[in-house]
């Protein structure tokens, strides 16, 4: 596989620190270019992020001394030395649609882990062994954006990342009911105990904006490429409440689910234990061999789900059993930053070189 040179737009934030941990070695990437708001220009990698470093693992030695850019001002000197870049910034939403659009024109594709284009029709928001096909809207995004390499491709929200591989592979017996309670971790907000102490032994039972982005992103995921547009499917019904708690990392998910054509406990395991998509078929560096783990546990599930399985990237499942109002219920957790960020975003980076996309 050809090398890559990358940039890390955003690269002092929790996402980017998790991008630079996860590309220090990567067999198809090399990071070129730092790069993060005007405050962290010029300044060295470690200089720019000091006290905040939130990773266990330490920083990457030979980005220590990196020179930070200006993720802004620097667009056309970035483009000029990657072949694409990841996007991890925090700034509002209509700064990030033009700042990310702005790179595609300088014919830089950009992996985003952002929100703001997520619902932008042309763009694909792809969760790699769900829904890979949505990559060929890029060849209409350009036409779009008159540009020959550039391109945005973004990753969904964390908190859908344990649920919705879950019930993929259930989609072929009628998804009909979906309720979701979400239980996420405090580095979905950026943060750690250290940053965030008012979180130990504490929940907020309200996140900004959650609901709706958990209700509405699957449907896009599972949705279907018309008229160089991505379109939303009608099912399933989707409702939502997402909780904050007091974890570092992982979100776990209780899932609530009705069928049009009820399947039984058995067909349901076989399909979690049999599934594998696109990244699997192409053994992809980031991909777990095995994407979906079921646990079967009556008394304490947290003691065999596991955020951290196959390297972050697997979905643990356990607790599938029948409910008086739904079909059935169970719970699953994902590592957020992992699986559901960074890691994520690494996956689909690969998946669009596997296909070409940055050549």
């Amino acid at each position: 596989m050809k090398q890559y040179n990358v940039g890390i737009i955003g690269a002092t934030g929790m996402v980017g620190q998790r991008f630079a941990t996860l590309l220090e070695n990567h067999p198809w990437f090399r990071v070129k270019v730092l790069a993060a708001s005007p405050r962290s220009a010029g300044k060295t990698y470690e200089e720019a992020v000091g006290s905040r470093w939130a990773m266990t693992t330490p920083m990457p030695a030979a980005m220590k001394d990196m020179i930070m850019m200006d993720a802004t001002a620097d667009i056309e000197k970035i483009a000029s030395q990657v072949d694409f870049v990841f996007c991890a910034v925090d700034m509002k939403k209509d700064e990030i649609k033009k700042l990310e659009e702005a790179y595609a024109k300088a014919e830089c594709p950009v992996v985003s882990n952002n929100s703001a284009n997520r619902f932008t029709p042309d763009v694909p928001m792809v969760v790699p062994e769900i829904n890979p096909e949505h990559i060929e809207i890029i060849d209409a995004q350009r036409k779009r954006l008159g540009t020959k390499r550039g391109f945005i491709a973004v990753k969904s929200n964390c908190s859908i990342q344990s649920y919705v591989p879950a019930l993929h592979p259930l989609r072929k017996y009628g998804l009909k009911h979906v309720l979701a309670c979400t239980y996420q971790a405090i580095s979905g907000a950026g943060k750690t105990f250290k940053t965030w102490p008012e979180m130990v032994d504490n929940l907020i039972p309200y996140i900004g904006g959650e609901e709706e982005k958990s209700e509405q992103e699957p449907l896009k995921v599972w949705g279907t490429i018309e008229n160089n547009q991505i379109v939303k499917t009608a099912t399933p019904s989707i409702t939502t409440q997402c909780l904050r708690v007091p974890v570092q990392d992982g979100h776990t998910a209780a899932v609530f689910v009705s069928f049009e054509n009820k399947p039984s406990k058995e067909e349901i395991l076989q399909c979690w234990k049999a599934f594998s998509g696109v990244p699997q078929e192409l053994e992809l560096p980031s991909a777990p061999k095995q994407f979906l783990h079921y646990f079967e546990e009556n008394d304490r599930p947290q003691a065999k789900l596991d955020r951290n399985l196959e390297n972050g990237m697997a979905i643990s499942i356990g607790r599938l059993r029948e409910d008086t109002q739904y079909d059935y219920k169970f719970v699953c957790l994902s590592h957020n930053t992992l699986r559901g960020a960074a890691g994520g975003g690494v996956l689909l980076a690969e998946l669009l070189a596997a296909k070409g996309y940055f050549d």
